[in-house]
């Protein structure tokens, strides 16, 4: 019997009532979910409050509770997805397919155990569950769905649809509108053309992205996406922000990561500055005249902000000296301002005492990467992320303007920077997807054009399977990344949501390029294929804004308080 629009002849592939199916598989997912937390927030809480330090002895179970909310929180918006594609008329084989492995998977995965990453499973019993506990999970919907949704004959099915659905350029219907998804063909035509058949010669040079595709970046409006129209930018939603990391990054992550450079400073100056900040900087950051770097890590404090070293000291003039060692700053060199974190208050030793500027620098070049008085830096050479190096800082006395201390207020630099955060993630989890999307690309085609003992490649079953959880979980991934924008768009605290979304995305992207490697066999591990490229990109979205952890420290703290 055929249900949800699907042809009647794929019924032993696509399960009956489906929609339904994994609607009601929410709620037992739900109250598990509920007695983990519970069951979490009392090993971590002494005299009835929770401890930072119970929590970090209690790590697997806080970061495994962080996990299962991401796993939960995406069963939901895969469903609320699905349920919008249908209303719409939407919801065709492609998307049914997708949805059904998701649940399958993620089911499976939330009883028996949830993959932190390659090496780390966290289980119910690790958050203090028994098997009673475990048994809401025994409905009829998770058992039909655990049983027959995620199995080889669905996933070597959707591998077939996305092969006969020729341009379709995200492999199923995103759900987003079509102002949107024009957007978005402008973006990929433009990485297609300029980016792709560039990008690993840059990569293997190690060489920085062309000043041409700055310009060009600049003169389409990327620099200036979510600045409001009144301070010179587009005034467009973080989804749009979504849409353009995701395509820049499927060309080449550097190029994704041009705009959210300038994102980041603009969100700074927009939440922080004083009118005369944002009426002098934000215009320059939108056209791309003024190119920002965030100088916030120092070697020996990673991602424990609060501990910052670096000094300023404000002189008889009123303008500041600032000295001190910065690290893992993103290019460097040829930008005009920093946003830069240091300690103005020297009795303090926590993040009160911090305050944030925009320190303003000449751009360098090969020849002279630091033209700028009081400040020298030096390369650090990494596997890749390459297009705008990375770099570490010196600065002695280097002179800051007395205006340019954001917001005008020493001490809030911390709070300032935190009110980044979320954007922060979000983009990031926007580029993850883009980098996860590029090694699906390179990896199918791969199993396409290589023919093994008579046949294709794509035409194995596991490997065919490799490409299907791909491109499930790049879905799963994205609709949790554009939930967050929606949140972010409609003024609602996100960042747990924008944590979660990070989170399973970097983790996605590492999976998906570590399986496109493996489809590629001995010639992905060769330098000349670009899938080796994509893998060294891949393994930074797990790191940086916030180490997976790190983060899933964040989110437990967040649901445990």
């Amino acid at each position: 019997m055929a249900h949800d629009g699907q042809d009647p002849s794929l019924g032993s592939v696509i399960l009956p009532d489906l929609l339904t199916l994994t609607g009601a598989a929410i709620a037992p997912v739900e109250t598990v979910f509920e007695a983990a937390r519970n069951s979490v927030r009392e090993m971590v809480s002494k005299d009835g409050r929770v401890s930072g330090a119970l929590i970090e002895a209690n790590q697997t179970a806080a970061h495994g509770l962080a996990w299962f909310a991401t796993y939960l929180e995406s069963l939901r918006q895969m469903q609320g997805w699905a349920e919008r594609l249908q209303a719409e008329g939407k919801f065709g084989e492609l998307e049914q397919l997708m949805h059904q492995i998701a649940f399958g998977e993620y089911l499976w995965q939330i009883y028996g155990g949830i993959q932190m990453n390659q090496g780390e499973m966290v289980r119910l019993q690790d958050m203090g569950l028994s098997q009673d506990d475990a048994r809401a999970l025994m409905n009829d919907a998770v058992m039909t769905l655990t049983q027959g949704a995620n199995t080889q004959a669905a996933r070597t099915r959707l591998v077939d649809v996305i092969q006969q659905r020729e341009g379709d350029i995200t492999y199923g219907v995103t759900g987003l509108d079509e102002e949107l998804e024009m957007f978005r063909e402008q973006m990929r035509r433009y990485a297609v053309d300029k980016v792709e058949p560039y990008a690993h010669e840059w990569h293997l040079k190690d060489e920085l992205i062309p000043m041409e595709i700055i310009e060009e970046l600049a003169e389409m409006g990327v620099f200036g996406l979510t600045i409001p129209e009144e301070y010179g930018g587009l005034g467009m939603s973080k989804a749009s922000m979504c849409v353009v990391s995701e395509e820049l990054s499927r060309g080449y992550i550097g190029v994704g990561s041009l705009g959210t450079r300038s994102e980041i400073a603009a969100e700074l100056i927009i939440a922080g500055g004083t009118e005369e900040q944002k009426q002098k900087w934000l215009p320059a950051l939108a056209t791309g005249e003024k190119l920002p770097t965030a100088v916030f890590t120092e070697p020996n404090t990673g991602s424990d902000l609060g501990s910052l070293r670096t000094r300023a000291v404000k002189d008889e003039n009123g303008d500041w000296k600032i000295t001190g060692n910065k690290t893992w700053i993103t290019h460097a060199a040829r930008t005009h301002v920093m946003t830069l974190l240091a300690r103005t208050d020297p009795e303090t030793s926590d993040y009160k005492g911090l305050s944030m500027f925009l320190a303003e620098k000449t751009p360098g070049d090969d020849a002279n990467p630091f033209p700028t008085e009081g400040m020298t830096g030096g390369e650090i050479e990494v596997l890749g992320y390459r297009g705008m190096k990375e770099y570490e800082l010196g600065f002695d006395n280097f002179h800051v303007k007395g205006e340019n201390l954001l917001g005008g207020e020493t001490g809030k630099g911390f709070k300032q920077l935190m009110e980044t955060f979320e954007s922060a993630r979000i983009q990031t989890a926007a580029r993850a997807i883009g980098v996860a999307q590029s090694a699906m690309d390179v990896g199918m085609k791969y199993a396409q054009d290589r023919k093994q003992f008579g046949k294709s490649l794509i035409d194995f079953p596991r490997v065919s399977g490799k490409i299907a959880m791909m491109a499930v979980e790049i879905m799963v991934a994205r609709q949790l990344s554009y939930f967050s924008a929606r949140e972010k768009d409609e003024g609602r605290r996100c960042d747990l949501e924008a944590g979660m979304a990070k989170l399973l995305g970097a983790r996605v992207a590492w999976a998906a390029a570590d399986n496109a490697l493996q489809i590629h066999g001995g010639n992905g591990f060769a330098l000349e294929y670009t899938i080796s490229r994509i893998l060294c990109d891949a393994r930074i979205l797990n790191i940086f804004e916030g180490a997976g952890e790190i983060q899933a420290q964040v989110i437990a703290r967040r649901l445990l308080g």
